[in-house]
């Protein structure tokens, strides 16, 4: 492995760490089973598509539009041969008149029946094409919504070993999922349908051939069954092409995921520059494969254009020995040859819709495989029993349970456990990070079964219990809630199963049980507010109150706590769980936490240690034991431990950084440098070379696309997952404190509380006070409540959907597309010179040299096949002018081909330049637009990444298809209008007096299109959306038994979907019709002009032949381009979103207003600042804010939850300029100083690499545990060596377990952290900041997720970075409710409502008994004994 080399290089080898150990039987079994099961039965499929796999969803309710489609696409297909016929009649009239065997009145006559045929056959065209048009549109719509409905029902039903196991996790399938099904949608729609017709054009044609002359039939094709030897071989190399650029997309999608969903990690760490860099390097390998389709795609038009054109030599040489007396005429000849040349072109037609063809072909077998692995593996459908129970109980059984997660299949992580939580009584559970407690709620919720043993609820087996029933009876509120982008009250209503008529007053109720209400009166909308994807308007202390209250409304007779109110402050939690006691009096309540202050004497405790319960009892027996886990839990952190600061000096030094050797490298330098080497983009900033190339993966964030779910349940050690409700996709983030029970003796015989505490405790019960200061009797295990709890699940109300959501949403697109503009195609198109550099801008021009040779090839091709239509006539030689004839035909052939194929291939590399800059320039945009920017809607992370995978690869079809066939079209018809013009000029000015007619029905074809197209796509925007928001929630989604719910709502948005579909198909198809069949009227009316004027003798029957040849083969190429209308439409508005990021202003930020380089932090002042959030403008987070910290001090800054902590760190590192809303004037003082200097004018990048955070919660991406931790250090940096990192581990207390691991430093970690419990991932965090070596370290709730002997060594090394001698002490700033963290502090920040309320040390804010000494006293008890 590229680390292990380093390392021996490096020399840093130990005898505590084999550093050269290869990875463990278990390890293989995670990185290399996992992708097998996902890519090998998958891409295996692809492998073998076959044309079968357009049809993989295609059910029998889809049979009628596909029949009729079918048959209309055979009907439209009999026109181009029947065509054939008409045109060789009058073809074989002007023969006959040029031969002087027809008079002129006679000419006029046929020719006019004849026409009169043509507007007939050109009515029955539009009505045949319009209609198989307008039903292979629908056929698509049909095949988009039964994958959609197929997959979304399958991952409703899969169990959650399926997604644990994903390689990329969930969130990056899913985009790759929607561009599958858009790629199946797209090939099953227009591209089949011209599939269809031109096969049957090319059948009827060669029927109509062989018919009319067989033996010129047979001479003319003998070069047919040699061509499709060739171009199957051709095609035959196109599909891995595309399988390998399909995998690099979804990989480029994984990474453009992780760097914007952890866009607050990518700044505070400079990694801006690295993310793009290593999206570039992705992106132009999925590059190469697109270019080996296109090559091939090239080579197929090429070839077949040259055998088109060169059959002339035989078929017009060997015709022209057939007409004579008693042999063919001229008519039949002609009718022949037309026949065969048609059926070549139908061929040719075909050819550009290869691409999207097997496009199409790949995405449905890949579809298709993976809706087959889903089926293969277990559904939760076979995990449910049957038994519904009316009653439950409450009594919880676990019995010699031992379970492991499905990635860690060799690492237990319960290990024959024993528990019993007694009905109606409250239990708690607690232990080290990653010793299996968060498990327990996992097997509850029968997310997973045991592997051995049994649990059971009021003595029933869980297995023969109905799932529902069960999580009816069961609610999960874990730490980092997962909350839905409704309004709050809809979220919270979520809790009940009737959720639809739950009303305000209940909701009120439950807010305040869980002390919001002050957070939703401050809200412009109160519980009307929507809240965003995910809840990310809110912080993550009020987004588990939220999870509370709907646990609340909820009021399950089994509820499991998981850390569900660790983001809270003392005052609050306190509040918080007096109220959850009193509701839960005669309720199972089972609570995990760390926090033991909050453990009662009479209280009973499950102590676990490596899976095993090593203790058990009421914690005033478990605390006589000192020997004891329990004991050692409650000691490490008190503040009775808290030891001198010569005691708690950490071994490693931080006073200067570790010198390296000549010899020892950065960490991943080898592999930047391969990767530099082999990137020849221009776009990679020459900075580039100062960042590590750490790959990273997806991280957690509040849309959940950035994790994989339950990859927490994947630790070996499981971690302390406190999520607010059971998301899938957010077990990561910790963000509560680490309390024990303070030694500290009550200001008062009363608890201190604030005016809304108060006024809760009137709301919620004042019993419970009371009750706190009884002397408590201890309760019995194992007793029965006192009465028995209905059944939630006994009568269950089906669910109904919300229908006001799905109208808001549709506000909100209508907004978005407003905002959006579709872009007309010269705005468009305006941006491909720009973004190319001089090679590409050759080739492009080269390319468009080739499109106009091959545009004038067809003109001349025409007045050669005029001449040779001349040689009908004559009555002597006529085999040696035809012979000398089709070998001009034949070098026009030659360099026609080579033309076509260099205009296909050369455009198609340009567009595919051109598509991938743009994509480099928008990434490159997104991030460096201000942290501000992400908060609004129509920024989602889902659309951002939909416009740099989907929309991008739509997009380049305007330059690699579309612009060169539109540019030839134009070139074409200009030659050959200029020379009819000079051929027979009255002629020519008939047929351009059509060109207004022709190009209305275009333009309304076009405007109909454009419409409709858009509508379409943001109709499935919608439902992708929803589609993303159920899979990257699914555990809250099946915790809330909210799959009807979900089910109902994508059903509607579906629908939707397909109804807007059907109207655009409609529209389409009429417009379609007409314009296609518009020609034919055209052609009519020429000939019929032709005939008066050859009749008049002004012009020659050859010059007239010649004009029609040269109109007619021009006309008909320019009318394809018809056809590509809907896809150019589809391309411009994708076109239009992606260009909308890459158009952002760059630079134009307040990160990049100042430009002094500083060299140290210093005095940090906060000077009468006021602070408002950008997407929450009416509500003041900080006000006249005051503050100096002063260097090389620890400062603490504590509050209740929501007073603007964590802003203040977002505004140290420059996440958001100060005083957004405050009118400042150039005399006025700045409001936020940093050494003396206003951070508005000091170089954002030179701060962040001063100020290093530990946020509460932690991002870890898909990459070693060494490069994790030296994430965003520049290489050169002497801090970035194996050494430091070890340094740092050490210091964060996580060596001992990373040493213990098989690959030690160079473990991958897994997608989201999979490898990692809770609390191991905040240490990793710690790491990461402290390797640094930062001037300023952050700890916003850094011990939140710690037990308390890992969280006292994280103090232990933060009282060693402070006040070292010689100036070289770090600033720390602790942002926690921690009270043991508050006691490491020298100076302790008390805020308020944004505002500074007390200032001063511990003690002594503890004897002024004023704000902060209520916020800790409303944690205690008091008056207890």
């Amino acid at each position: 492995m590229r680390m292990t080399r380093i390392a021996e290089e490096c020399g840093f080898f130990d005898e505590k760490v084999d550093w050269s150990k290869k990875p463990s039987k278990m390890e293989e079994d995670v990185e290399q089973h996992g992708d097998q099961e996902e890519d090998d039965d998958r891409y295996e499929r692809t492998r073998h598509a076959n044309w079968l796999s357009l049809f993989n969803f295609t059910t029998k309710k889809h049979a009628i539009p596909l029949t009729c489609a079918i048959i209309l696409s055979i009907a439209s297909g009999i026109i181009v041969p029947a065509l054939a016929i008409f045109l060789g009649k009058v073809f074989d009239s002007f023969t006959s008149y040029g031969g002087a065997t027809l008079s002129g009145s006679g000419l006029v006559r046929k020719v006019s029946i004849d026409c009169l045929a043509l507007v007939g056959l050109g009515s029955a065209s539009w009505l045949l094409n319009g209609g198989y048009y307008m039903f292979w549109l629908v056929f698509g719509e049909l095949q988009a919504k039964s994958v959609r409905d197929r997959l979304f029902d399958d991952l409703l039903e899969k169990d959650m070993e399926w997604y644990d196991m994903r390689k990329s996790g969930i969130g990056a399938l899913i985009p790759r999922m929607q561009t599958q099904i858009r790629e199946l949608q797209l090939a099953t729609s227009q591209p089949l349908g011209f599939l269809c017709q031109y096969v049957v054009t090319m059948l009827a044609a060669l029927g109509l051939a062989f018919y009319s002359a067989w033996s010129l039939t047979l001479v003319t094709l003998a070069t047919v069954p040699f061509s499709a030897v060739i171009l199957s071989v051709i095609s035959a190399k196109m599909q891995p092409s595309i399988e390998a650029q399909e995998e690099k997309l979804t990989e480029a999608s994984k990474i453009a995921n992780n760097g914007i969903s952890s866009i607050d990690t990518v700044k505070c760490f400079n990694g801006q520059d690295f993310e793009i860099w290593q999206y570039a390097s992705v992106i132009k390998k999925a590059a190469r494969c697109y270019l080996i389709q296109a090559h091939a795609n090239a080579l197929q038009i090429g070839f077949v254009r040259i055998i088109t054109l060169g059959m002339f030599v035989q078929g017009f040489w060997y015709g022209s020995t057939l007409i004579h007396p008693g042999g063919k005429s001229a008519g039949q000849v002609l009718t022949t040859f037309w026949s065969c040349l048609m059926a070549t072109q139908a061929i040719e037609q075909i050819l550009p819709q290869m691409i999207v063809l097997e496009k199409g072909r790949a995405a449905g077998a890949t579809l298709k495989a993976i809706l087959d692995q889903v089926k293969m593996g277990r559904k939760i459908t076979r995990m449910r029993g049957k038994r519904n129970p009316q009653f439950c109980e409450g009594d919880v059984e676990v019995r010699n349970v031992s379970f492991a997660y499905p990635a860690r299949p060799d690492k237990m992580a319960l290990s024959n456990a024993n528990f019993f939580f007694g009905a109606g009584e409250t239990t708690f559970v607690v232990g080290r990070s990653g010793s299996g407690k968060s498990t327990l709620g996992n097997l509850l919720m029968l997310y997973y079964t045991a592997g051995l043993g049994d649990i059971s609820i009021d003595g029933n087996s869980l297995q023969t219990l109905d799932l529902h029933w069960i999580r009816n009876n069961i609610t999960l509120v874990q730490q980092q809630s997962v909350l839905f982008n409704e309004t709050i009250f809809k979220n919270i209503a979520f809790g009940r199963r009737d959720h639809d008529n739950v009303r305000k007053e209940e909701v009120r109720e439950a807010v305040q049980v869980a002390l919001l209400q002050a957070t939703i009166n401050d809200l412009p909308e109160g519980l009307d507010t929507l809240i965003g994807a995910s809840g990310n308007s809110m912080s993550g202390g009020q987004k588990q109150r939220v999870a509370l209250a709907r646990a609340r409304l909820r009021d399950t007779p089994i509820l499991i706590l998981d850390e569900a109110t660790s983001a809270l402050d003392y005052i609050s939690r306190s509040l918080v769980m007096d109220a959850i006691r009193e509701w839960r009096k005669g309720k199972t309540t089972i609570i995990i936490t760390h926090d033991t202050s909050q453990i009662f004497e009479d209280d009973f405790v499950y102590v676990l240690e490596s899976g095993r319960v090593v203790q058990e009892g009421f914690k005033s027996a478990l605390e006589g034991n000192r020997n004891g886990l329990f004991a050692s839990l409650l000691v490490a952190g008190g503040d009775q431990m808290i030891l001198s600061h010569a005691e708690d000096e950490a071994e490693i030094s931080y006073s200067r950084p570790i010198q390296r050797s000549q010899s020892e490298g950065s960490i991943a330098t080898s592999q930047r440098r391969s990767l530099i080497s082999q990137d020849s983009l221009d776009l990679i900033y020459t900075e580039r070379a100062q960042y590590v190339p750490v790959m990273f993966a997806m991280e957690s964030m509040d849309t959940g696309l950035g994790r994989t779910p339950s990859l927490s349940l994947m630790s070996p050690l499981s971690p302390p997952k406190i999520q607010g409700r059971p998301a899938s996709a957010e077990w990561r983030a910790s963000t509560g404190p680490t309390v024990v029970k303070s030694s500290v003796t009550p200001l008062t015989s009363t608890i201190m509380l604030p005016p809304q505490g108060l006024e809760l405790l009137e709301l919620t019960g004042q019993r419970t006070v009371l009750n706190r200061v009884k002397t408590a009797t201890p309760r019995r295990r194992r007793s029965a409540p006192s009465s028995a709890v209905p059944t939630p699940g006994s009568s269950a109300k089906p669910l109904l959907s919300s229908r006001p959501t799905f109208r808001r949403r549709k506000k909100k697109l209508s907004k978005a597309e407003k905002d959006r503009r579709i872009k007309s195609l010269k705005k468009i198109l305006s941006t491909l010179w720009p973004n190319m550099n001089w090679q590409t801008r050759m080739i492009l021009i080269l390319g468009f040299i080739c499109a106009t040779i091959h545009a004038a090839a067809t003109p001349t091709f025409s007045w050669v096949f005029a001449k040779l239509l001349a040689t009908f006539y004559l009555s002597s030689g006529r085999s040696n002018g035809a012979l000398t004839w089709s070998l001009a035909v034949l070098g026009v052939a030659i360099g026609d081909s080579l033309a076509s194929y260099g205009m296909h291939y050369l455009l198609e590399y340009c567009g595919q330049s051109w598509i991938d800059t743009l994509r480099i320039q928008a990434l490159q945009r997104v991030m460096d637009q201000p942290r501000s920017w992400f908060d609004r809607d129509k920024n989602s992370l889902s659309r951002i990444v939909e416009s740099l995978d989907r929309n991008a690869e739509e997009m380049r079809n305007l330059v690699g298809r579309f612009a060169g066939f539109v540019f030839v079209a134009i070139i074409m018809t200009s030659i050959a209008v200029i020379w009819s013009f000079a051929v027979c000029w009255k002629l020519t000015f008939v047929g351009i007096a059509s060109g207004p007619f022709m190009y209305g029905i275009t333009r309304g074809f076009e405007a109909a299109s454009g419409k409709w197209e858009g509508k379409s796509n943001d109709a499935a925007e919608v439902a992708g959306s929803i589609f993303t928001e159920t899979f990257t929630s699914i555990r809250t989604v099946r915790a809330l038994t909210l799959e009807g719910y979900f089910r109902r709502k994508y059903g509607k948005a579906t629908q939707n979907a397909l109804k807007v579909g059907l109207m655009r198909s409609a529209y389409s198809g009429l417009f379609f019709g007409l314009s296609d069949s518009g020609i034919i009227f055209v052609t009519a009316l020429i000939f019929w002009y032709g005939a008066v004027l050859a009749c008049s003798n002004h012009f020659s029957t050859e010059d007239i032949i010649t004009v029609f040849t040269m109109l007619l083969f021009s006309i008909a190429n320019a009318n394809a381009i018809i056809a590509f209308i809907p896809q150019i439409n589809s391309s411009r508005d994708t076109a239009s979103r992606l260009l909308r990021l890459s158009s952002l202003p760059l630079h134009a930020s307040h990160e990049h207003t100042g430009e002094q380089r500083i060299g140290t932090v210093g005095k940090i002042t906060f000077n009468n600042l006021n602070f408002t959030y950008p997407s929450r403008p009416d509500q003041r987070v900080l006000h006249s804010l005051n503050l100096k910290i002063s260097p090389n001090t620890c400062t603490a800054i504590v509050g209740s939850s929501g007073s603007g902590k964590s802003t203040i760190a977002s505004l140290l590192l420059g996440l958001y300029p100060p005083d957004p809303t405050s009118k400042d004037t150039t005399n006025a003082p700045p409001s936020l100083t940093i050494a003396g200097r206003d951070i508005r004018r000091i170089h954002t990048a030179t701060l962040r690499s001063l100020i290093a955070i530990v946020p509460q919660s932690p991002t870890l991406f898909s990459a070693s545990i060494a490069e994790n931790i030296a994430y965003g250090l520049p290489e050169a940096s002497p801090f970035n060596t194996l050494g430091n990192v070890r340094a740092a581990a050490q210091a964060a207390g996580i060596d001992d377990f990373i040493t213990s691991l098989p690959r030690g430093y160079y473990t991958p970690v897994g997608e989201g952290g999979m490898g990692l419990s809770g609390g191991q991932a905040q240490r990793l965090a710690v790491a990461r900041a402290l390797v640094r070596r930062p001037k300023v370290l952050i700890l916003d709730e850094a011990t939140s997720a710690l037990d308390m002997e890992s969280a006292e060594v994280v103090r232990k090394s933060v009282r060693s970075l402070v006040g070292r001698e010689g100036g070289t002490g770090m600033t720390v700033l602790i942002i926690t409710h921690s009270r043991e963290m508050m006691m490491v502090a020298e100076n302790i920040v008390v805020l308020d409502r944004g505002r500074v309320v007390e200032e001063g040390s511990f003690d002594d804010l503890m004897r002024k008994r004023g704000e902060f000494a209520r916020l800790l006293s409303g944690g205690e008890w008091t008056g207890r004994e």
